[in-house]
């Protein structure tokens, strides 16, 4: 028997699988897990393009994290892998410290994150002020479209600066080198995508897309780059577990490196929950918010042992999970069954995507993490919440990640304390006048 003080530890798995696992259980998770898997397919390669490393990390880190956070998490219905909210993160850790790097940092994170959980600091991250995620949210996405103008054009360029003006400067310079063929196939990938969105809701609109370029591609045989032109053909396995950037840690970026490590522990950690929350609104049900951080530490630490990315809760793949009927965390495991049986058998088909393809997929993307229409609508907030939201958000996109957040949390933590001096002088007027 489990003492009462750990039960929040006890995976989600565990309590759903102990009850007794019906047949009709299992095939609603299976049709759910495989459904989520197909629509992970071009997120996972091409988040992990975006944060400047092979597509092949990103399908590991989806089957690796994914299948660990749904095992061992404290969510029913979440969904784990790479995420758009890394992309920056990561980027930036790459053109640092290179691959090595990151390893080092996500290795760092995982042990935060662990630590978050077993000291319950999972509970306190619901107090993050709104307006600050927000905020956070719509400059990332304005981060993540600016990182694809080079795919979405075909400019002929070296990579790209990680700071924005930078960025946008050499994108400038580089325009007269479009190359129309590459804008047409991005074009008419986001014309597809927009047209399944409007007449076609309920088709997957990601892996639809990809379908019909990397067809148009190949029937028309169209020049442009694909993944296996740049990046060679995905292999067709998981990589040997390996732990081999240990024995280079780069001593005179440790301390870059832990501050990485503390901005993708404490993204990490703000992601997963706000996912796992708004499953829990979709369901009526309840995660358990520590167990949920150590199971995003562990993989974490899984995803570097397999050559991946950092991971945390998508958003909207744990919505899709729902909505297509999952009942327990079966079926997130089956998603990370379906992306391996996907790399074991179509690997060769995968390397022929386009790169424009997954380029205007992530421009999509872009959009609807922006928020647009939830950000004019907190621009009418109290002057405070404007202030954090616009503080955050500028922030994020020309200075830094960390200093967005830390900057963020200072600016609503003496504005709550204004308030608070506020309210209780107008209290104490008020008893003097009565």
């Amino acid at each position: 028997m489990i003492s009462a003080k750990f039960q929040e530890f006890i995976p989600k798995a565990y309590l759903y699988l102990r009850k007794g696992y019906t047949f009709a259980t299992f095939k609603k998770d299976l049709v759910a897990g495989v459904t989520v898997g197909i629509i992970a397919l071009p997120l996972a390669m091409a988040f992990a393009i975006a944060s400047g490393v092979e597509p092949a990390r990103g399908l590991y880190t989806a089957i690796v994290a994914g299948f660990l956070i749904s095992l061992l998490g404290g969510s029913r219905v979440q969904i784990g892998g790479p995420t758009g909210a890394f992309v920056v993160i990561v980027y930036g850790i790459i053109q640092r410290t290179g691959y090595t790097g990151l390893c080092i940092s996500t290795l760092l994170a995982a042990v935060i994150l662990v630590l978050l959980g077993l000291f319950r600091i999972g509970s306190w991250i619901k107090y993050i002020p709104h307006p600050l995620i927000t905020g956070f949210t719509t400059g990332i996405a304005v981060l993540i479209f600016s990182s694809q103008i080079k795919d979405f054009f075909g400019l002929h360029m070296g990579v790209p600066p990680t700071d924005f003006t930078a960025k946008w400067t050499a994108y400038f310079h580089a325009f007269p080198t479009f190359d129309p063929t590459t804008l047409l196939m991005a074009a008419a990938t986001l014309a597809v995508i927009l047209l399944i969105r409007r007449f076609v809701p309920s088709l997957p609109w990601g892996i639809s897309a990809i379908v019909f370029a990397t067809l148009l591609c190949f029937a028309l045989q169209i020049p442009v780059d694909t993944i296996q032109s740049r990046f060679g053909e995905i292999p067709r396995m998981l990589p040997v577990p390996s732990l081999a950037c240990l024995a280079n840690i780069p001593a005179e970026h440790m301390k870059e490196l832990w501050t990485d490590a503390i901005t993708i522990a404490f993204l990490g950690g703000i992601e997963s929950l706000l996912s796992a929350v708004i499953g829990d609104g979709m369901i009526g049900g309840s995660h358990r918010s520590n167990c949920e951080l150590i199971a995003q530490g562990v993989a974490n630490f899984g995803s570097v042992l397999f050559g991946g990315i950092p991971a945390t809760g998508a958003i909207a793949r744990t919505a899709t999970n729902v909505k297509t009927g999952a009942q327990t965390p079966m079926a997130g495991m089956i998603h990370a069954a379906t992306l391996f049986l996907i790399l074991l058998c179509l690997a060769p088909v995968v390397s022929q995507i386009p790169l424009a393809a997954l380029s205007a997929i992530l421009m999509m993307i872009a959009w609807n993490m922006s928020e647009a229409g939830h950000f004019i609508h907190l621009l009418q907030a109290p002057a405070g919440d404007r202030m954090v939201l616009l503080a955050v958000f500028f922030l994020t996109i020309f200075v830094d990640l960390i200093v967005a957040i830390s900057g963020g949390m200072l600016l609503a933590g003496g504005i709550f304390l204004l308030r608070e001096f506020r309210n209780r002088y107008k209290k104490q007027e008020d008893d003097h006048l009565f």
